[in-house]
């Protein structure tokens, strides 16, 4: 209002602005299109009642959920906070905003531990989350003494604690799947489209999708909300999710309304500052961001043609994760429907060392986010770095496959480094380490390498490091027979090389060979299924083969692959290279996709999204995880 000097100010998905009552005059005549620019415009204000509009057409209300919107009842019945004069819902949505955004409410003090290195088991002594699990496995337990083998495949797989605590029982809205002082507080920003595109069904899904995770953060978590469409602003900073931060934050994602264009570098730039000012700092943080369209304000070239942005460098340094400061940032990054952009939402996830989630279906973004927040909601290892070394005088190491996790090695080959991060509850990883393996006549057995592992408890703030290093070991016989192949080296093998496969297509699919793209897929789906794993049944290599030929199903023209096909692929490209779990499709099929990357963290969340019952919601099912046999999963 203060700069319509009194009077309201519409701006358009264009992103031009007018006074609201001399627009809603011009519309009024049947002029829907902007006069600055003559942009057709799709979502148009109104001053008259909803029943007098043309066509049945929703006007644009700040306040009102859309009338067809029954499931999302659990928020209208929430009773009005109880709220003190100085924290009035009015003044989250003041126009000014600090330059600093250094207002984020106060995080109560906890037990600090002096920081340094302890043993796997002091750390377990002091009541903390207990120790990574790492095993090896080499990919044949003995080669002959006499022979050399080059680029022998060592596996690395580290599996992360579980919950010190139990589950919460009871009321199923209560916050978290893991007991408050079993794993690290988070503070969370979720930075969300609200541009004349999210009109209608998606806004009303967004809302109670926000709903579910707004419900589940615990009183130690925090969270705040930016809204964007042609310019971005912030709800309401980082808050703590008590009753009344609850209550609050609901009120707020209740008022949103869409209008305007899609400035999603505007949205993150914010959403950085809020976590790169704040003054308290939780263990944990993280943005949830999402779109259904393409960024309206993409830099064009001189010729007037669009280019895609460089989010790289427009992207403030805290949000990559190889910035400095020590800060980093992943932004998990939701593509809605079949208009995002999703090369963008792509890189802005992998730049940030986020996923990226592909979201086909409307009814089921609420399920994303429980997946996503169930793990947000169970980290217990940070930090977490893997240490290789040769133990052999003559062993050299040729390469060390980790998808998108930063390696490292040795000007002289003999050592190397994975740095991992922040690992989930009963979250795995798997690295294909090879080497070289020298002629030993010397002795029936050889050493190869030793792995290590360190990482930090977010819970007792001390870095730990595993007390014995894991050494891989073969046996070195004068005389061996057929020798028998790890599964669990071929079954690695198997998901780097579908996901080199699903690269390789997508290439090709962005250079218009859309007949070579799906022949690469074939072409690897064939390979697998003459793999030893294939063999014996294998529930990952058939689970990897219907995701090919899905692949290959949304490769089948330019239309398909424009609509879902590109947000398909890369969704699975984001969760194989992370190895963590990610939505993408329709969501319904579950035996084509590869989710086993799902914990049971994620696994809980993603049932409680799909059991609250909010009226009646629509149909919708987010693909489950799919358990392979090979390595048993406690639960």
């Amino acid at each position: 209002m203060k700069p319509g000097q009194g009077h309201a100010i519409f701006t358009a998905e264009c992103s031009h602005s007018f006074h609201f009552h001399c627009i809603t005059s011009n519309v009024k005549h049947g002029n829907q299109i902007c006069p600055v620019c003559r942009a057709k415009w799709k979502e148009i204000p109104f001053q008259s009642p909803a029943s007098d509009l043309p066509n049945g057409r929703s006007r644009i209300n700040p306040v009102d959920w859309p009338r067809d919107d029954a499931w999302m009842t659990v928020v209208r019945r929430l009773p009005s906070p109880r709220l003190d004069a100085t924290r009035q819902i009015s003044s989250l949505f003041h126009a000014s905003e600090p330059g600093t955004f250094d207002d984020d409410e106060v995080i109560e003090q906890q037990h600090e531990t002096t920081e340094g290195n302890v043993s796997a088991r002091d750390a377990f002594k002091k009541n903390s989350i207990g120790a990574i699990e790492v095993k090896t496995y080499p990919e044949v337990s003995a080669v002959p003494r006499a022979t050399s083998h080059n680029n022998f495949a060592i596996l690395i797989h580290l599996k992360a604690p579980h919950r010190s605590g139990g589950q919460n029982s009871g009321d199923q809205t209560t916050f978290s799947p893991l007991t408050q002082n079993s794993r690290a507080p988070i503070d969370l920003v979720t930075v969300l489209d609200v541009s004349g595109s999210m009109a209608g069904t998606k806004i009303a899904l967004l809302k109670r999708a926000m709903g579910f995770v707004i419900q589940h953060l615990g009183p130690s978590d925090r969270l705040s909300v930016i809204a964007f469409s042609s310019t971005a602003r912030r709800l309401f900073p980082l808050r703590q999710m008590t009753e009344t931060g609850r209550q609050e934050a609901l009120q707020a994602v209740n008022s949103l309304t869409s209008n305007g264009g899609t400035n999603i570098a505007e949205g993150l730039r914010k959403g950085a500052k809020v976590l790169v000012d704040r003054k308290w700092k939780n263990p944990v943080g993280s943005i949830i961001l999402l779109s259904d369209g393409q960024d309206t304000y993409t830099v064009t070239s001189p010729n007037g043609a669009h280019s895609r942005t460089d989010y790289k460098s427009l992207l403030p340094i805290s949000i990559h994760r190889d910035g400095g400061a020590g800060l980093h940032i992943p932004v998990h990054a939701f593509g809605f429907g079949a208009d995002h952009d999703a090369a963008s939402m792509h890189s802005i996830s992998e730049i940030s060392g986020g996923t990226f989630s592909f979201i086909e279906a409307e009814g089921v973004i609420q399920d994303a986010f429980a997946q996503c927040i169930g793990g947000l909601l169970s980290v217990v290892v940070q930090e977490a770095c893997v240490k290789i070394d040769c133990a052999h005088p003559n062993l050299l190491i040729t390469s060390i496959k980790a998808g998108s996790y930063r390696t490292s090695m040795t000007a002289d080959s003999r050592a190397g480094s994975i740095i991992v991060g922040d690992l989930y509850a009963e979250e795995e990883r798997d690295f294909l380490v090879t080497v070289n393996v020298p002629v030993d006549e010397s002795s029936d057995e050889t050493s190869l390498l030793k792995v290590r592992c360190i990482y930090k408890d977010p819970i007792s703030k001390e870095m730990v490091s595993l007390e014995e290093a894991n050494e891989v070991k073969i046996q070195r016989p004068a005389i061996i027979g057929q020798p028998v192949v790890s599964m669990e080296v071929d079954r690695q093998r198997n998901r780097l090389r579908a996901a080199e496969a699903m690269a390789e297509a997508r290439a090709a699919a962005e250079h218009g060979d859309l007949t070579g793209a799906v022949s690469l897929l074939e072409s690897c789906r064939r390979a697998l299924s003459e793999t030893i794993c294939a063999r014996t049944g294998d529930r990952l290599c058939v689970a990897l083969c219907a995701e090919l030929k899905e692949m290959q199903e949304r490769m089948a023209n330019r239309r398909v692959y424009e609509s879902s096909g590109r947000a398909y692929v890369l969704s699975g490209l984001s969760s194989h290279s992370w190895q963590r779990a990610t939505a993408r499709g329709d969501s319904t099929d579950s035996t084509s996709l590869v989710q086993a990357y799902q914990t049971p963290s994620m696994t809980d969340m993603v049932t409680r999204s799909q059991t609250m019952v909010f009226g009646n919601p629509p149909q919708r099912k987010l693909r489950q995880a799919q358990s392979f046999p090979a390595r048993p999963q406690p639960r």
